[in-house]
């Protein structure tokens, strides 16, 4: 089981691979005088009450970065530490976990540094460690005058990044059918996802309790502390920006320049969120079948009838696999984050077509992090970890089956699973949620800059809207961009990017309601 509310190292490479006026002052680190400009935020807090002089006094013990099995060290222009924080944050004496993280210093010296650029790349699960090094290319612009810093947030990765089964459970998984067609295959399903939920608590322990999206946003306003910020200066992509406008609420004071590209919407719960992207993504199939001639009501119904056939009958697939239809699905689904990937979704539905699924596997497996060695990532199991704590609402099956044709009406190519992925993804979990819907608004903070792309398929674009506005007047700033893919910046558009950098580097907030064609 995988869901598609992510961003993956894949989506990034993709994304890489694609990209490789007039307004106020954003707040920065001494607080810009107001005059005719908007307002800035009110001096900066001293951060989360109560944690003890051990962890805020903390030095970082910076020095080279080790590879990993996934990937290797990045350049000797890069530092690496690790930071300790309490486990609990109720109980701030109490145990702490380490925290990977991974910078680069800014390339123009003491006078031009205006300080730490913190990165989250989404997921949740992504790792910022592994990922930072390959963004640099894309945020080059920025480098000259901020530290580039990302971590692996808890649970994730070199941060007692959670296992939850093993590389042939996780392969023996993928023949489980993620859109169940009878009473048997439902069975298989919910029993697959509670057996999961098990061994993702034998392997965090307590930690499970703990990985919350409030836990890592107090874990990011330490680390503004540590590092010597006076504001919290933040770039969150996809799921990041969740958790940048949860860290605005419970910090407005330290916000500084929080820009939020390719947004979550916050007002959402999880079957909003799930028809969310079931809407997204439908919407990037069609702009993908218009590109290739096709008429997308005609090019959805020969697809869903494609995996039809795949679900009664899986492909062969090169390494004597087979294609499901679940691995068919998010084959699909991979290429749609960003138009660069459009000629290889060509390639892999016309030898599944003809009979032959390896393309559809390549693109799914790159998806859910296999490598040649038949070895898979982490990253789906803490994505699971962290979203099952956030969410509380647990949608039964019976409920499900009564969503399901709503879902369809969406999309006849996408409904039926992300219908399924409501009942299926937190099922039996072993710990309750924490919140219907994150709760983001920020009276008194500094503008934040919310990115919105027309063409997001896992992210669409009405969650920009709807961010700014629960981040509260005067605080969400909306700048949209009519594209295509997953996110706006480093995605060709000089327009956004400008406009980003403006913000950062300068102060110079956008209009509300720019739009970069």
């Amino acid at each position: 089981m995988t869901r598609f509310a992510r961003w993956t190292a894949a989506a990034a490479a993709t994304l890489l691979l694609a990209g490789c006026g007039g307004g106020g002052p954003a707040g920065d680190e001494e607080g810009e005088k107001n005059g005719d400009k908007a307002p800035t935020a009110a001096p900066p807090s001293g951060g989360s009450p109560g944690l003890p002089a051990s962890v805020t006094s903390q030095k970082l013990d910076w020095g080279r970065c080790k590879g990993t099995s996934d990937s290797p060290a990045p350049g000797s222009g890069w530092q690496c530490a690790t930071l300790e924080a309490p486990v609990d944050y109720a109980k701030p004496d109490g145990a702490t976990i380490g925290l990977a993280l991974v910078r680069s210093k800014a390339t123009g010296g003491p006078d031009k540094r205006i300080g730490s650029l913190l990165f989250n790349f989404g997921g949740p699960g992504a790792s910022g460690v592994s990922t930072m090094p390959l963004y640099e290319g894309v945020v080059g612009a920025l480098h000259e005058r901020y530290d580039l810093v990302s971590w692996d947030p808890r649970g994730v990765a070199a941060s007692e990044g959670v296992r939850c089964r093993g590389d042939k459970a996780i392969q023996a998984a993928e023949s489980v059918d993620a859109t169940p067609d009878d009473a048997a295959e439902e069975a298989a399903y919910l029993k697959d996802a509670a057996d999961f939920g098990k061994g993702c608590a034998k392997a965090a322990g307590k930690l499970l309790s703990h990985v919350s999206t409030t836990d890592t946003a107090r874990d990011m306003d330490l680390m503004r502390q540590v590092l010597g910020d006076r504001r919290m200066h933040y770039f969150g992509i996809s799921y990041g920006t969740e958790l940048g406008g949860v860290y605005a609420h419970l910090f407005p004071k330290n916000v500084g320049r929080l820009v939020l590209d390719a947004v979550v919407d916050p007002s959402a719960d999880t079957v909003g969120h799930a028809k969310n992207q079931t809407l997204g993504f439908q919407r990037a199939l069609d702009n993908y079948l218009k590109s290739t001639g096709q008429d997308p009501r005609q090019g959805s119904r020969k697809i869903a009838g494609l995996l039809k056939r795949i679900d009664a009958a899986p492909l062969p697939a090169s390494g004597g696999r087979r294609l499901s239809e679940t691995l068919a699905l998010t084959g699909i689904v991979l290429p749609l984050y960003s138009e660069a990937g459009w000629p290889r979704l060509t390639k892999a539905l016309k030898d599944a077509e003809a009979g032959d699924g390896s393309a559809l596997l390549a693109l799914a497996d790159d998806y859910n992090d296999r490598d040649a060695s038949g070895s898979y990532g982490t990253t789906t199991h803490s994505q699971r970890v962290i979203s099952c704590l956030d969410d509380k609402e647990r949608p039964t099956p019976e409920e499900t089956r009564k969503r399901l044709p709503e879902f369809e009406r969406i999309s006849p190519v996408f409904g039926d699973f992300m219908g399924w992925d409501t009942a299926g993804w937190c099922h039996d979990w072993p710990v309750a949620g924490q919140y219907d819907t994150p709760e983001v608004s920020a009276p008194g903070a500094a503008p934040v800059l919310v990115v919105g792309n027309t063409g997001d398929p896992a992210t669409p674009y009405e969650g920009a809207r709807r961010m700014a506005d629960e981040l509260g007047g005067g605080v969400g700033v909306v700048l949209t961009w009519k594209g295509e893919g997953h996110g706006a910046y480093g995605s060709g558009s000089d327009c956004v990017d400008s406009s980003v950098n403006g913000y950062l580097l300068d102060g110079t907030v956008p209009k509300d309601g720019k739009v970069c064609s």
